[in-house]
């Protein structure tokens, strides 16, 4: 197991560091090991991210790290497995499910034992939790999904939210994936910040491309160049969008105050500097 802090950083000191102290701060790469879990602690709403790869052989337990001071994983928290590719099978107090592609399983507070076998790749989420919901799988071509933007603007997508309020129920995470078509390849424009909540990305399927990941505060914006499988901390203070050479998709989840997914201010790109 590793585990990698990602402190919390004022919005005004951005802007003396370089490229390779904005991915220290905001950035987590590598989290997907063959047989071993990765974890990424952001300070910010308390985030903890992960990633782990199965490949056949046998089942990886989802321990709980030993800076979570936690006699179990969800001891506090609550957490999503979402499903990359492959199919996995998710074990968790005695309870079983299949997580394939894009599919999204929710894990409540309180569940004490967590296995992870079968062969494909699985991001984690967590938050904290203060009571116990319902267990629950949210497949792909289930869920609400929501076609934005146009080919003309390169930002044809499809968004689907998968834990949220009107969804699978949580204390506080907020997740889904957004897909972009062949063709497109902005997110998230106009941009826009939640001062309440906290985000998280994970960039899939960009291959060997690289995507340009906007961040910063409106009127002082920082471009972070981001590959696969990297997952961006973007605090409450910080637009987020991004660009790329092809499409690809991406899990964003978020954290906070609340779990309304249109509390956000939009942000014109004209004001963008």
């Amino acid at each position: 197991m590793s585990f990698t802090r990602l402190w919390s950083t004022h919005p005004q000191e951005i802007a003396s560091l370089d490229g390779e102290h904005l991915r220290d701060r905001f950035v987590l790469s590598g989290l997907f090991t063959a047989g071993e879990v990765s974890w990424g602690y952001a300070h910010d709403d308390r985030i903890l991210v992960g990633g782990l790869s199965v490949d056949g052989g046998p089942g990886v337990a989802l321990a709980a790290p030993a800076e979570l001071a936690a006699e179990h994983l969800l001891e506090r928290r609550e957490l999503a497995v979402v499903g990359l590719g492959g199919s996995v099978r998710v074990d968790g107090d005695g309870e079983a499910w299949t997580v394939g592609a894009q599919d999204v399983l929710y894990l409540p507070m309180g569940t004490r034992e967590v296995t992870v076998s079968g062969s494909g790749r699985v991001y984690l989420v967590s938050t904290p939790a203060h009571r116990r919901t319902t267990p629950a799988l949210a497949s792909r071509d289930e869920v609400v999904a929501v076609e934005l933007g146009s080919a003309e603007q390169s930002n044809h997508r499809t968004i689907r939210k998968y834990v949220h309020a009107d969804g699978v129920e949580s204390n506080q995470l907020v997740l889904g994936i957004t897909t972009l078509e062949p063709g497109s390849v902005w997110n998230t424009m106009p941009p826009h910040v939640h001062h309440r909540r906290t985000e998280v990305y994970l960039y899939d399927g960009l291959g060997p491309d690289v995507a340009v990941h906007l961040m910063g505060e409106p009127g002082r914006t920082r471009q972070l160049l981001l590959h696969d499988g990297d997952v961006v901390v973007s605090p409450p203070w910080s637009v987020h969008c991004a660009s790329a050479t092809s499409a690809y998709s991406f899990v964003w989840a978020m954290a906070g105050e609340n779990t309304d997914y249109a509390d956000v201010v939009t942000i014109d790109p004209r004001d963008l500097r």
